[in-house]
């Protein structure tokens, strides 16, 4: 699903009328009625529903008429409230108001009520609070300023209400852009929106405002979509079904790659254990842990089927630069590398960890304790010669940009392709939707996953995934795009069966297979 801001929908509007001479009252017209549609068949209103269409005086409101026109002709009575006195309504709006006016004599049980100011709401209040159903068609998606005066007051009366409420493109005062609300904002049970989903529809908090989400065709040609280059994306099922290679009949262990992961030190040979497996899980024909030589014998009891590689450590037990010439004299056997989870950062890792970027010519999965290596000196990442992906927190996040966890939470997409951007890597920052930036600008947001993976290990779980994946020969954007997918859909799957939490990272590794099976059917 593609994303789009308020700018670049102002633009594809603009140049449907402009160019393509297609009227923004046409436009409107089946803005309205598409929305209307969706309207009726999430509330099934009859002749006996009180539905109160409150409107602004620009064009979310003239969209709003376009609704109450329709809901008039099937009998549906429709109070119109009006922010505004009906004169300062121009343009296709005030067209449709008018045409919603005349309506009214045929109606008796509609009418239209001017609330142009706290004074005239203040009468009114309990004609706007006494209906069954409300349709937001206050602010659209261009309002980019606090919601303040009486707009402000309408918009808590709505949801104090407890009435369901149906938003016209967006919920009135959310930030099309962000997600944010501008200071008070409607909280829809149910939003139409028009030609794409806007990026505050999806990201937090704005999914909380919106409800259910439905795209309404408005007739806007698909080459003004393209011409106007939208790097922005919701991941779907249909884009990562078909990324899974298909496994022939004589297929063997050799045919679906061999995974090469780093990782685990003393006191955190679970988290190389939980990579590991996951990669197995994700289907991998082959998968080795490399890990210190002290910790081999007690994570062999935990791998049955990844195979062990003991390397030289340091003397505190993490992974040695001293075993840099027996990974690069095997690294030919892989296909995939990846490093970080539970390896600590002892001087000696680093110099392993920065050592490998620059010289290894497989596609890397960096994490963990593999970001904190690099954090000391990113500029390390300009050595590379195969595709990189890095799989921080924010807290990692913020280590690489040297900045705090709030301001990368602040901006996540901003930061995420920025330094995907300047490093040429695909960045993966976790959290609630995690994002994935492409070094090209084009980023996806992620819809699976739940708060009951807020426990420890859930990250290397995605190590092991993305890496089993790049073994298999998916390229290095798609393993992270549907890796991520994968995470939180087996997370999903874990949720529908416990109170939300309580599950581990261990109980995720054993829902890889039924993740990809729900994915791929």
């Amino acid at each position: 699903m593609l994303l789009v801001t308020a700018r670049q929908m102002q633009n594809m509007d603009g140049y449907t009328i402009n160019e393509l001479g297609i009227p923004g009252r046409v436009l409107m017209e089946n803005a309205g009625r598409g929305a209307v549609d969706m309207f009726i068949r999430k509330f099934s209103p009859d002749h006996r529903t009180k539905v109160g269409m409150v409107a602004g005086r620009g064009n979310n409101g003239g969209d709003g008429f376009v609704m109450a026109r329709y809901l008039m002709e099937m009998d549906v009575p429709v109070t119109m409230f009006l922010l505004s006195h009906k004169e300062k309504v121009t343009g296709d709006a005030a067209a449709n108001l008018s045409l919603a006016q005349q309506l009214l004599e045929h109606h008796p049980c509609s009418k239209l009520i001017e609330i142009p100011d706290a004074d005239t709401l203040k009468k009114n209040r309990a004609a706007l609070v006494h209906q069954d159903l409300f349709i937001d068609a206050i602010f659209g998606t261009g309002l980019n300023a606090q919601v303040r005066g009486f707009f402000k007051e309408v918009i808590q009366l709505l949801n104090q209400t407890g009435r369901p409420i149906f938003a016209v493109d967006i919920a009135s005062g959310l930030n099309a852009d962000t997600g944010k609300p501008l200071g008070e904002a409607v909280r829809a049970s149910a939003t139409a929106t028009f030609a794409h989903a806007k990026a505050g529809h999806i990201l937090y908090p704005g999914n909380d405002y919106t409800g259910d989400l439905e795209v309404i065709d408005i007739g806007i040609p698909g080459f003004v979509t393209q011409n106007e280059g939208i790097g922005l994306r919701v991941v779907e099922t249909a884009y990562i079904a078909p990324l899974f290679p298909q496994r022939p009949f004589n297929s063997h262990k050799g045919t679906f790659g061999h995974a090469l992961i780093l990782a685990g030190s003393p006191g955190k040979t679970g988290a190389a254990a939980l990579c590991a497996n996951a990669a197995v899980r994700t289907g991998a024909g082959l998968v080795t842990l490399g890990l210190p030589s002290s910790i081999n014998p007690s994570v062999e009891a935990m791998v049955l089927e990844p195979m062990t590689l003991p390397l030289p450590e340091t003397v505190n037990g993490t992974l040695s630069a001293a075993g840099f010439d027996a990974i690069m004299s095997q690294i030919d056997h892989f296909h995939a590398l990846a490093m970080g989870p539970g390896m600590g950062t002892d001087e000696q890792t680093r110099d392993l960890v920065t050592r490998l970027i620059e010289y290894v010519d497989i596609p890397m999965v960096i994490d963990a304790d593999g970001l904190n290596c690099v954090a000391q000196k990113p500029a390390i990442l300009n050595t590379r010669h195969a595709p990189t992906i890095l799989t921080p927190h924010p807290g990692e996040m913020a280590r690489l940009c040297d900045t705090t966890p709030d301001k990368v939470q602040a901006d996540r997409m901003g930061l995420a392709a920025q330094f995907a951007g300047e490093y040429g890597v695909i960045l993966v920052l976790k959290g609630a939707q995690t994002i994935t930036a492409l070094p090209d600008g084009n980023i996806f947001i992620n819809p699976t996953g739940n708060p009951g993976m807020a426990c420890g290990g859930m990250g290397d779980v995605l190590t092991g995934i993305i890496a089993g994946l790049v073994a298999q020969g998916l390229s290095a954007d798609h393993a992270a795009m549907a890796g991520v997918f994968l995470h939180g859909l087996g997370a999903d799957i874990l949720a529908c069966n416990s109170p939300g939490f309580g599950f581990t990272a261990s109980d995720l590794v054993r829902t890889i297979a039924q993740a990809i099976q729900e994915t791929i059917e």
